[in-house]
């Protein structure tokens, strides 16, 4: 493979009428950026915190995402899409190193997260319409983490789209009974929708698909909101899937994460949920809003889920331009750096708790804080009928029930019910 390195990208917003957001440029090892004229007049802001809408090139200020803003890096994939890329382009006779980050946008092209598309695409080709066997893609996601064999890189590239995070995935079409799972990169099929499903990397728990699924029961049980989840099982393994929040039907949903909102590097533990609820009603101007974040803050600390890091939080652009707080993902047993949450609570980071907690909901002036605290407890208090719905096993239930620790209950106010599951604002 003879490698040119792209010059120029056309950036446009996928929406039922494609809008031309504007052009990305490579030159002299900066990334230059303008918007389209149109788009500028469109009013809508796709990034209004550290890229407003306004005529001209200009260039970001800082390099925490290697000179691109924030809203373009979101489209790239890290983890395991980055390893693939990687190993893909070695593959070829291309040097990891000389990727510049308008070469990874090419190669995300039209099939990243969220409703952005790069232009001209680096095309990897085209997707093969048959059903999926998911324990073959475990086993050749194993292969790859090893890097004993190459060739399987090329459909896994396709498999993966931009999905971000450390864990093997796909991004697939699934039927309504969820027995019949197709390539995801292509029109939507009659009766299916759009679904991401995830696999085990060599350090993970056998029952990592198992334990998320537990998690994502669990969660919404204290009324977190959540896009649809299921565990796919077969007779090796359990997978646990969720439902794409940022489609509807072949429509697509802007996603903006929170560590691109603001430029907060989610490789380093460098946010409080603090921040996150002052951006959040910053962003918009909803109450409700917060709550949901709130709710989220109550729920990843409570629950021992550490890897809560500034990529892990998201905001959706609706069709009337408002801005929402994207559905809870990524919830899972997890220890963060060092033992410590990933995102602090008041500055707390070794050792948060209900009263952290409960102190952040008051510093908000949040009236309903006192009754979604109760609420995550009270769920995580019934963490073993979650577990038991799932399926997991006493032995692993018991092990993660350990690190949530008795409830509070000078902050538990029962009896409390299970509340109904809080529906998305997206459709999906």
């Amino acid at each position: 493979m003879t490698y040119a390195p792209t010059e120029l990208l056309t950036v446009s917003l996928d929406r039922a009428t494609p809008l031309k957001v504007g052009r990305l440029a490579s030159r002299n090892r900066q990334v230059l950026f303008e918007y389209d004229p149109s788009f500028v007049a469109s009013g809508i802001e796709i990034s209004p915190f550290k890229l407003p809408l306004k005529s001209g090139v200009v260039i970001c200020p800082d390099m925490v995402f290697d000179g691109l803003y924030g809203v373009f890096n979101d489209s790239l994939p890290d983890g395991w899409g980055r390893l693939l890329l990687d190993r893909h382009m070695e593959k070829h006779g291309v040097n990891r190193r000389q990727l510049t980050v308008l070469d990874r946008l090419a190669y995300v092209g039209q099939h990243g997260m969220g409703a952005l598309i790069y232009e001209p695409a680096r095309d990897e080709g085209d997707v093969q319409d048959k059903p999926l066997a998911l324990d073959r893609i475990a086993a050749e996601s194993a292969i790859v983490l090893t890097g004993e064999n190459e060739a399987v890189f090329e459909e896994l590239l396709r498999l993966n789209g931009s999905s971000a995070g450390a864990r093997p995935k796909i991004l697939a079409q699934v039927s309504a009974d969820k027995k019949r799972i197709i390539h995801g990169q292509q029109k939507l099929q009659p009766g299916f929708n759009h679904w991401m499903i995830k696999f085990a990397t060599l350090q993970d728990p056998g029952d990592i698909g198992v334990i998320e699924y537990a998690y994502s029961l669990m969660a919404t049980d204290a009324g977190l909101d959540m896009s649809k989840t299921h565990l796919f099982q077969t007779r090796k393994r359990a997978y646990f899937g969720t439902r794409l929040f940022d489609r509807q039907g072949d429509g697509r949903i802007h996603v903006h994460s929170l560590s691109g909102l603001i430029h907060a590097d989610y490789r380093t533990p460098s946010l409080d949920y603090d921040t996150i609820l002052r951006v959040t009603l910053l962003l918009t101007k909803n109450v409700a809003e917060v709550e949901k974040a709130y709710a989220l803050a109550c729920f990843n600390v409570l629950a021992h889920n550490r890897d809560d890091h500034a990529r892990n939080f998201s905001f959706l652009l609706t069709d009337r331009n408002e801005w929402t707080f994207a559905p809870a993902y990524d919830l899972t047993f997890s220890h963060g750096p060092g033992g410590e949450q990933s995102t602090m609570v008041l500055g707390e980071g070794a050792n948060p708790g209900a009263k952290h907690l409960a102190a952040l909901g008051k510093k908000h002036s949040l009236k309903a804080a006192p009754d979604i605290l109760a609420r995550v407890q009270a769920a995580i208090s019934r963490w073993r009928i979650s577990a038991d719905r799932a399926g997991l096993s006493d032995r692993s239930a018991t092990a993660i029930a350990r690190h949530h620790g008795p409830a509070d209950q000078k902050f538990l106010k029962p009896p409390l019910r299970a509340p109904a599951p809080r529906k998305s604002t997206a459709k999906t």
